[in-house]
């Protein structure tokens, strides 16, 4: 059943773009990252490497090891803890790199033969709703997925491969392929990490509960029913008393918030496609009429449906923070 839905928590969700990079590293080197709107994923072969999330120890990732950053945390790459990083943005500068969005981003960094060498392949896969994906929410900032860990099946290893082959050739077509090869890596990635973590959080430790999860699958999948506590409880198969303090103390909120939270996401998507009426939308996420639809996703957002549709952006465009421009992002990116 996690597993279920894990498919229906990720079935709307595509890369909008994906950026890319290869990075030929020789010791003594460190790298300090920016934090960028994306799910960013490192692997390296030749030498283990460490990353450094702020706020947490280094973590030192073994050859064929893959992190992801689901939120784009800002973090420090190294060969070892304690080399000074130097700013990604300065070694982009000083190698005369014009950073191009349509196009991997290939550095080296440290005189060849100077000390072990490591070669790291990075990613951002770009989401434009993953800010409010209830996936996202209770992602932790690091996922470190081993390449010896038994959840770790060879087709993860295939797919990334892949998805670095298409991605660094640029052959025509490259930019669909590597999108759609990403949707792949992150979803096996996901796999992987909750298969072999120890616990979770949020609405994904509710989904490890066999009642509670049974009570969130039915919630997903038909947001449009009109459920009540008594309702979500007795699909379940608890009392209503005992169903709300287990939610709460599993997914840390409401059985009614969650399902707020779930049908605007849902709304968010739908709110994409022009062709569809507000009203056709409320609908199918539980709104019996426009205005209280309005008002719920006003709370949630804070802008208006039909304000909403209007700021979604080209994919190309979604990712660029406000003071940055298209070649500082793919730099940025491509870290």
């Amino acid at each position: 059943m996690a597993m279920d839905l894990l498919s229906a928590a990720l079935a709307d969700l595509r890369a909008d773009a994906v950026v890319t990079g290869h990075f030929s590293l020789n010791a003594p080197w460190a790298i300090a990252k920016p934090a960028v709107e994306g799910a960013a994923f490192r692997t390296g072969f030749g030498g283990p490497f460490y990353i450094a999330v702020d706020g947490m120890e280094p973590l030192r990732v073994e050859v064929g090891d893959f992190v992801l950053l689901p939120h784009g945390h800002a973090h420090v790459l190294s060969s070892a803890p304690g080399v000074e990083p130097l700013p990604f943005d300065d070694l982009v500068a000083r190698a005369g790199i014009s950073a191009r969005f349509d196009t991997p981003l290939r550095l080296s960094v440290g005189a060849a033969g100077s000390g072990p060498a490591s070669e790291l392949y990075t990613g951002i896969i770009f989401y434009r709703e993953a800010a409010r994906n209830p996936l996202f929410s209770v992602l932790p900032p690091l996922i470190h997925v081993r390449a010896s860990d038994p959840a770790v099946g060879p087709r993860l290893a295939d797919t990334l491969m892949a998805f670095i082959r298409e991605s660094m050739a640029c052959q025509p077509g490259w930019a669909v392929a590597a999108a759609r090869l990403a949707d792949v890596l992150f979803v096996q990635l996901l796999r992987a990490h909750l298969s072999s973590a120890i616990s979770h959080t949020g609405w994904l430790r509710g989904l490890m509960d066999p009642q509670i999860g049974r009570a969130i699958a039915q919630l997903h999948r038909y947001p449009e029913r009109e459920w009540t506590v008594e309702s979500l409880a007795a699909t379940a198969g608890m009392s209503r008393s005992r169903f709300s303090a287990r939610f709460v103390e599993l997914v840390e909120e409401t059985p009614i918030g969650h399902l707020t939270a779930y049908r605007m996401y849902v709304a968010s998507g739908a709110l994409r496609d022009s062709r569809r009426r507000l009203i056709e939308i409320a609908t199918s996420v539980g709104y019996a009429s426009e205005k209280a639809f309005i008002r719920a996703f006003r709370r949630w957002s804070g802008m208006a449906p039909k304000q909403y549709a209007r700021s979604v952006k080209d994919p190309y465009e979604a990712p660029k923070p406000a003071s940055a421009g298209r070649g500082e992002l793919t730099a940025r990116a491509q870290a």
